[in-house]
């Protein structure tokens, strides 16, 4: 059975990945590279994808898209890889969950989000076995402190205000090692950006370790 990881690098989508691993899927990953703020998908550091799947050894394809056109392109890319089922890190958005599994009813294939309402159950296991690095904040309490630093370190101070997964775009996340990576990558270089509410932390260079 193959599946295709919709994957853009952050936690929840490298967790996703390691969930359809671990159930025997065959496994490409989708990475959907639209505009800055889009509803569905991740931006910051989306080109370092590559760099991830590169480390997993795992096939895998950046489309380049736009609001209007992500789910038409999204739909397009994972008809083209054969999938059997599509594989989401969604947790607690109806509005990204409901748009996949309509492409996948429109495919006729299973849509699987393994985090589903599990955060909680599913947090140890993350920190325990992921690097995370938190790339981009954007809500009351969060600030330019927790940019480039470990996720770890952001949950220790985190405002009872903002859900732990970062949910609903209050910041996003981007993953240096896993248990399905073969190599660890190591981030040399930050670019951090603070417009006084929100921040993103590119990273500028990067090596395997």
């Amino acid at each position: 059975m193959k599946a295709a990881c919709l994957f853009s690098g952050g936690k929840d989508s490298c967790f996703s990945t390691f969930w359809a691993l671990s159930q025997g899927f065959e496994v490409s990953l989708i990475t959907m590279q639209s505009e800055e703020y889009s509803m569905m998908f991740h931006h910051p550091n989306i080109e370092l994808t590559k760099m991830q799947a590169e480390a997993a050894n795992i096939p895998h394809i950046l489309v380049q898209t736009n609001k209007e056109n992500e789910l038409a392109d999204l739909q397009k890319a994972i008809k083209e890889s054969e999938a059997d089922a599509i594989v989401t890190g969604a947790i607690a958005s109806d509005y990204q969950r409901q748009r996949i599994e309509q492409i996948g009813n429109n495919l006729g294939i299973a849509t699987h989000s393994p985090l589903w309402h599990k955060q909680e159950i599913l947090m140890k296991e993350m920190l325990e076995n992921f690097e995370i690095y938190v790339v981009a904040v954007s809500a009351e309490g969060l600030g330019p402190e927790f940019l480039g630093k470990p996720y770890s370190e952001l949950l220790e101070k985190l405002p009872k205000n903002i859900h732990p997964f970062l949910e609903g775009g209050e910041g996003e996340t981007f993953v240096t090692d896993s248990p399905f990576f073969s190599k660890k990558i190591m981030v040399d270089e930050w670019k951090k950006e603070w417009d006084g509410s929100r921040g993103i932390a590119n990273i500028v260079k990067a090596h395997f370790e």
